[in-house]
């Protein structure tokens, strides 16, 4: 299984630039993502567009979207299948860059729900329903070729390709944290900052 850390978003709620790289506690946002997810996969690699050697402190491959335009998550998810395929990987796990409180057993749970469904998403337990986090998920590599035609088809809602497969969710307590906690603005790094303060 390879881990897929998502870094292609454009943070515009956050003023621009490698959200990634926003310090919450001695670490970064990023390298918190890196240290709960490296024990739980074979490999890890970062999807970002734009000069890799940004990142080259992370030690980690970096792989840019394949198809242009940036249309979003579903084309690192591609450019991480791609990789995954390549190193001869049956699964790509991704995560986001700025989801700094992941839980320890996320490729345990997502892997044990491939028995129902091919593709698994997480999700925050919520009253009343689940609340789906379309880009933290189990993605099977022998599905990169429909991924990369519904791409070029104009595709780029993560929940409308994975519907069209069928989707599994694993769902996980929010109490004390949600462990899908991401950043998004100023205010959420606050939280964040809080939040690993203890």
């Amino acid at each position: 299984m390879l881990g897929l850390i998502l870094a292609g978003g454009r943070a515009t709620r956050m003023g621009g630039g490698d959200k990634g790289r926003l310090a919450l506690g001695s670490a970064t946002l990023v390298e918190s993502v890196i240290g709960r997810l490296k024990p739980q996969v074979g490999a890890l690699a970062l999807s970002a567009n734009g000069d890799p050697t940004r990142f080259a402190d992370l030690g980690l491959p970096v792989v840019a979207d394949s198809v242009p335009g940036q249309p979003g998550p579903l084309a690192g998810i591609l450019a991480g299948m791609d990789l995954a395929a390549r190193e001869g990987r049956s699964h790509v796990l991704s995560a986001a860059a700025d989801t700094p409180f992941l839980p320890p057993d996320l490729a345990q749970r997502l892997s044990a729900g491939l028995s129902e469904a091919p593709i698994v998403m997480a999700a925050s337990a919520a009253a009343g329903r689940p609340i789906r986090q379309p880009v933290i998920g189990l993605w099977p590599v022998a599905l990169r070729e429909d991924l990369r035609a519904a791409l070029n088809e104009g595709v780029s809602k993560v929940g409308l390709w994975a519907g069209r497969h069928g989707v599994v969710l694993a769902v996980w307590p929010t109490d004390p944290v949600d462990p899908f906690f991401n950043v998004n603005t100023p205010e959420d790094l606050a939280i964040a900052r809080q939040i690993a303060r203890g």
